[in-house]
C-alpha cells in the first residue's frame, strides 16, 4: 500500500512540476536547433528591376510624359484604397486571428492548461517523448515533440512503420499535447509535433507565413537532427494544418507522403460562412491579403503520394446544412473541390466531362454501401485501372511528371472508370465530425501506383 502510494504521490510531484515549467521554464530552455543550422538560408532575392544587368533602365525619353500621368493615377488608386486596406489590417490583428486561430487566446490556454499539461506528461513518460526548441526564420520559438519508434521490439510491421516519420500539423485549436499527434502515434509510427506560433510553449503570432516558417524549420529538425530522409517523412495536416502540411510538400517535393485530414481547397468559401454577408467585400480583401491559405494551389505543386480523408459529418468544411435534420451537406464539403483539383492537375485527359460527371456522383456517396453501389454502376474494373496507368507511368520518361495524359485516347465509359477508381485511391471518408481525432486504424499511408 505505502508503495503504491509513494507512486502516485511520485506521480503528482512530476504532473505539479510540469504545469509549473509548461511554459515559463520552457522559454528560458536552450535552442536545440535553428533553421539556418544546416545551410538552409531561403531562396535568393531576385534583382531590382531598375538596376536588372547592372544597368539602369526606364522609360525613353518619349514616354517620360505618359510614364509620370499613370504613377499619378497610381498613387490617386492607392489613396482610395488605403481606407479599405486599413480597415482589413485592422480586422486580421483582432477578430480575423481570434477566429481562425482560437488556440492562440491566452484565456482559452489557461482553461486547456490542465489538459495540455496531462497531455505533455503522457507523452513524455509513456512515449518517452523528446521536447525541443526549434527556432525559425522569423525568429519564433517553436515547441516540438518527438516520439522515436525505429528501435521498436514488436514484429516487422511495427518496425517499418517505425521507420517512418509522421511529422503532424495541428488545426486552429490543435496542440500537439492533445492534438491529431495521438493517431500515427498509436498506429506505431515515428511522430513528431509542433505548435502554432503563439501556442502554448511557441512563441510569435499565428499567420500563415509564420505556420510555414515554423514547418519550414520542423522539416530541417527532422532531417538534419533526427535523421530522417525526405522519403521516409509524412506530412499529416488536420483541418487547418493542411496550409501547413501542403507548403512542406511544395517546398520538399520528395517527400514521402501527405495526408490531409478533414481540410479544405481555400479559406475564402469558409470565412464567407463563417461572417455577415455584408462584411463580404472586407472578408474577401482580408483573406486574399492577410490569411491566403490556398491550399489546393499548393496541393497541385507537389508531386507525391495523396491521401485526402474526407469526414462525412464534417459541419466546419461544409458551407450548406441541411434545414431537415442540421447536418452537414456532404456535396457542400470543401473536399470534394480539393480532389477535383487534384484530379483535373494530374489527370486533365480523364478528368472532362463525363469522368468528372462520374466523379460529382461518387462525391454524393455517404456510406461504404453507397460508395460501392456507385462503382458498380459504372462497372469499374481495377485491374484494367491499373494496368493502364502502369503502361503509361512506364511510357514516362526519367524526369517527366504530371500531368499525365493518361485516358486521352479511351472511350467515355473507360474514362469514367478511370476517374472512379483514382477518385477511391486518393480519398477516403470516415464516418465522423470535424473534432473527434482520426482513429490508428483509419490512419494509412498514401495509395502509390
Amino acid at each position: 500500500m505505502c508503495v503504491i502510494c509513494f507512486g502516485k504521490a511520485l506521480g503528482h510531484v512530476f504532473t505539479t512540476y510540469l504545469a509549473a515549467s509548461y511554459k515559463s521554464q520552457f522559454r528560458s530552455w536552450p535552442v536545440d536547433f535553428r533553421w539556418d543550422e544546416a545551410g538552409c538560408h531561403g531562396p535568393p532575392v531576385p534583382p531590382c528591376p531598375a538596376t536588372a544587368g547592372g544597368k539602369p533602365w526606364g522609360p525613353p525619353a518619349s514616354a517620360e510624359r505618359g510614364h509620370t500621368d499613370a504613377v499619378q493615377r497610381c498613387s490617386l488608386l492607392r489613396m482610395k484604397q488605403l481606407p479599405g486596406q486599413l480597415a482589413s489590417y485592422v480586422l486580421a490583428r483582432s477578430v480575423g486571428r481570434w477566429l481562425l486561430y482560437p488556440g492562440s487566446i491566452s484565456l482559452l490556454q489557461k482553461a486547456l492548461q490542465p489538459l495540455l499539461v496531462e497531455g505533455q506528461a503522457r507523452l513524455l513518460g509513456q512515449f518517452h517523448g523528446k521536447r525541443a526548441k526549434l527556432v525559425a526564420r522569423d525568429g519564433n520559438q517553436i515547441d516540438t515533440m518527438f516520439v522515436d519508434r525505429r528501435r521498436s521490439t514488436a514484429g516487422s510491421e511495427d518496425l517499418e512503420r517505425g521507420k517512418r516519420l509522421v511529422i503532424c500539423c495541428e488545426g486552429n485549436v490543435g496542440f500537439y499535447e492533445v492534438g491529431c499527434l495521438a493517431t500515427p502515434l498509436e498506429a506505431g509510427y515515428s511522430a513528431l509535433g509542433w505548435n502554432h506560433p503563439g501556442y502554448a510553449g511557441s512563441t510569435g503570432l499565428p499567420f500563415p507565413q509564420h505556420d510555414a516558417n515554423a514547418v519550414e524549420v520542423v522539416v530541417q529538425y527532422a532531417m538534419n537532427r533526427l535523421g530522417f530522409q525526405l522519403q521516409d517523412i509524412l506530412l499529416y495536416g488536420w483541418s487547418l494544418g493542411g496550409y501547413a502540411a501542403t507548403w512542406a510538400a511544395m517546398t520538399y517535393p520528395q517527400l514521402g507522403g501527405l495526408v490531409l485530414d478533414a481540410t479544405f481547397d481555400h479559406l475564402l468559401p469558409l470565412a464567407l460562412k463563417a461572417m455577415p454577408k455584408s462584411w463580404s467585400k472586407l472578408v474577401a480583401r482580408t483573406v486574399q491579403r492577410h490569411f491566403n491559405l490556398n491550399v489546393a494551389e499548393q496541393l497541385c505543386a507537389y508531386p507525391g503520394p495523396v491521401l485526402l480523408i474526407r469526414r462525412t459529418m464534417d459541419q466546419v468544411t461544409a458551407t450548406h446544412v441541411r434545414t431537415m435534420d442540421q447536418h452537414a451537406d456532404i456535396r457542400s464539403n470543401r473536399g470534394n473541390k480539393l480532389l477535383l483539383r487534384l484530379l483535373r492537375y494530374r489527370y486533365p485527359e480523364v478528368m472532362v466531362r463525363d469522368g468528372e460527371m462520374a466523379v460529382h456522383h461518387w462525391l454524393r456517396a455517404v456510406s461504404p454501401t453507397q460508395e460501392a453501389a456507385v462503382c458498380r454502376y459504372y462497372q469499374v474494373e481495377e485491374d484494367w485501372c491499373i494496368a493502364q496507368l502502369q503502361a503509361y507511368k512506364s511510357s514516362l520518361g526519367p524526369g517527366d511528371g504530371f500531368p499525365w495524359r493518361v485516358g486521352k485516347d479511351t472511350t467515355p465509359g473507360r474514362r469514367q472508370q478511370l476517374a472512379l477508381f483514382l477518385a477511391t485511391k486518393y480519398m477516403k471518408n470516415v464516418e465522423a465530425t470535424h473534432w473527434t481525432l482520426l482513429l490508428p486504424n483509419e490512419f494509412q499511408m498514401p495509395w502509390k501506383l
